[in-house]
């Protein structure tokens, strides 16, 4: 979104949609969020079909979301600050970033959660 035509434009299509209860628009990041009960997929297309650009899901969750935040396919150089790419929807990525049996077992072992645990200082 360039300018602040563009940007109106963007919000004014989305906001007559049935459920859309709030719209923000982060032309800096090239951001549109929709609350409200509404089909992704149909803003998608509502969007690119009244302004005729490019529009596509944002790709980034907060890194507190992702087991892995900096596991192959997670991490992300481009993303902002303090997200990660979500790599629960990619086949590929989601099975680099997912702990192992073998990585459960030590992890789980220092934990302050299990009572049995072994401390070690």
């Amino acid at each position: 979104m360039d300018c602040v035509g563009c940007e109106r434009k963007v919000r004014k299509s989305v906001l007559g949609m049935e459920g859309v209860t709030q719209v923000d628009v982060d032309p800096k990041q090239n951001k549109l969020t929709v609350i409200g009960y509404v089909d992704p997929n149909k803003v998608l297309q509502r969007v690119r079909h009244h302004t005729g650009k490019k529009a596509e899901l944002w790709p980034y969750v907060s890194y507190d979301v992702v087991a892995h935040p900096y596991a192959p396919g997670a991490y992300d150089k481009k993303a902002p600050p303090g997200y990660v790419r979500d790599v629960s929807q990619d086949t590929e990525a989601a099975s680099l970033s997912g702990a192992t049996p073998f990585e459960v077992k030590y992890t789980t072992v220092f934990s302050d959660d299990n009572l049995n645990a072994c401390v070690v200082m």
